[in-house]
C-alpha cells in the first residue's frame, strides 16, 4: 500500500531503500548492500541532519522566528538547509569552497540562500579559510542559528536516531560490516553506534581520502599536513567532534581517481547515477569484501546525486584537466 500523502516535503526525509547491489556482488563472496540517500527530498543523506538539528533548536528555543541560518557545507548540507528555511520561513547564508560543483552552488541560490564562496587554496589556519570562516560569518549576521555540523553532536545523534534504525530493520539485524565515508562523521558515527550497541560484532569502517587527516590520525596519533583533494563531502582538514574515531575499527584510505572511476562504474554496472562518495564508498566496500574473502553481508551509503556532478565527474574534459583520464 502507498503511503498517504506527507503534509510537507520535511516529512519525506528519510525512510530511504536499501538494494542490493547485484553486478558489483558478483565481483566477490559477499553481497553487498546499499541504502539510497540520494532519494532524500534534497538528494542527499544531509537532509537528515538539517531537518533534525533545525527542529532540534526549535524545541530548545535556540533558533527564533526569522532568524539566519549560517552554516559551512561542501554543498549538501547546505541544499539540506535552504529546503529547510523555505520550508520553515528562515533565511539561509551558506559558506562554500569556490571548488565546489556549479550545480551544487546553483542549487543553493535558487532555494533563495545567500551563498558566501571561499578561496579554496588558503591554508587551514588562514582566518579566511573555509572551516574558520563561519563562526566569524554567524556572529557577525543578526539572528544567526549557526548548527556547527563539524562539532554539533546533534549530527550523529540525527543518525543515531534515523539511519541506523533504518538499516538494522531493513537488514533484518543481520548485517556484518558498516562501510562509509567519514566527512563530518555524523553518519558513520552515529549510525554505527547504533549498529554496534545491537550487536557488537558488526564492524564499522569509514572511507577517507587521500590528503584528509583522518586516515593517518586514526592509525598512528599523528597529525598530517593536509593536502587538497577533490572528492567532496569526505575528510577533513582538522579533528572535529563528530569524527569520534574511537568507536571505529578500521579506517580506509582511498584516492579521487579511484573514487570517481568507481562513481562512473557504478552508474555502468547497477544504472545508478550518484556522487564521488558513493564511488568511493562501493570501491571501499569491495575492498573490504576482497580482504575477508568470505560470504558476509556489507551495507553502505550513497550519499548522495550524480546530478550535481554533470560538470565534474561526468564530464570527460574536466576529468582529462584533472589527470585522471
Amino acid at each position: 500500500m502507498l503511503p498517504k500523502p506527507y503534509e510537507n516535503v520535511l516529512a519525506a526525509i528519510g525512510n530511504t531503500p536499501m538494494v542490493k547491489l547485484m553486478h558489483v556482488s558478483a565481483l566477490v563472496k559477499a553481497d553487498i548492500y546499499a541504502k539510497l540517500e540520494f532519494l532524500n527530498p534534497g538528494g542527499s543523506v544531509k537532509d537528515r541532519i538539517a531537518k533534525y538539528m533545525v527542529e532540534k533548536a526549535e524545541r530548545l528555543g535556540a533558533i527564533t522566528p526569522g532568524a539566519t541560518i549560517v552554516e559551512n557545507s561542501s554543498g549538501n548540507t547546505a541544499i539540506g538547509l535552504a529546503m529547510v528555511a523555505r520550508q520553515k520561513g528562515y533565511k539561509a547564508k551558506i559558506i562554500m569552497r569556490d571548488s565546489t560543483s556549479r550545480e551544487k552552488i546553483e542549487i543553493v541560490r535558487t532555494m533563495g540562500a545567500e551563498v558566501v564562496l571561499v578561496d579554496a587554496t588558503l591554508p587551514p589556519e588562514n582566518p579566511r579559510s573555509y572551516n574558520n570562516i563561519a563562526p566569524a560569518v554567524a556572529r557577525e549576521t543578526a539572528g544567526a542559528f549557526f548548527p556547527d555540523q563539524h562539532n554539533n553532536l546533534d549530527n550523529n545523534e540525527t543518525h543515531y536516531m534515523t539511519t541506523g534504525p533504518e538499516i538494522w530493520q531493513q537488514m533484518d539485524g543481520r548485517i556484518d560490516y558498516f562501510i562509509t565515508g567519514i566527512g563530518t562523521g555524523g553518519t558513520v558515527c552515529g549510525a554505527g553506534r547504533y549498529l554496534k550497541e545491537q550487536d557488537p560484532r558488526i564492524q564499522v569502517i569509514a572511507i577517507d581520502p587521500l590528503g584528509s587527516i583522518f586516515h593517518d590520525y586514526y592509525k598512528t596519533g599523528q597529525r598530517v599536513t593536509p593536502k587538497r583533494y577533490l572528492i567532496e563531502g569526505l575528510g577533513d582538514e582538522f579533528l572535529i567532534k563528530c569524527a569520534q574515531l574511537d568507536m571505529l575499527d578500521d579506517i580506509i584510505q582511498v584516492t579521487d581517481k579511484i573514487a570517481f572511476t568507481w562513481t562512473r562504474k557504478l552508474a555502468r554496472m547497477e544504472g545508478l547515477i550518484t556522487g564521488g562518495s558513493s564511488g568511493a564508498n562501493v570501491w571501499g566496500a569491495l575492498q573490504l569484501a576482497q580482504r575477508i574473502d568470505r560470504p558476509a553481508r556489507i551495507v553502505t551509503l550513497l550519499p548522495d546525486s550524480g546530478y550535481r556532478y554533470l560538470s565534474t565527474i561526468y564530464n570527460d574534459i574536466w576529468l582529462k584537466q584533472k589527470g585522471f583520464i
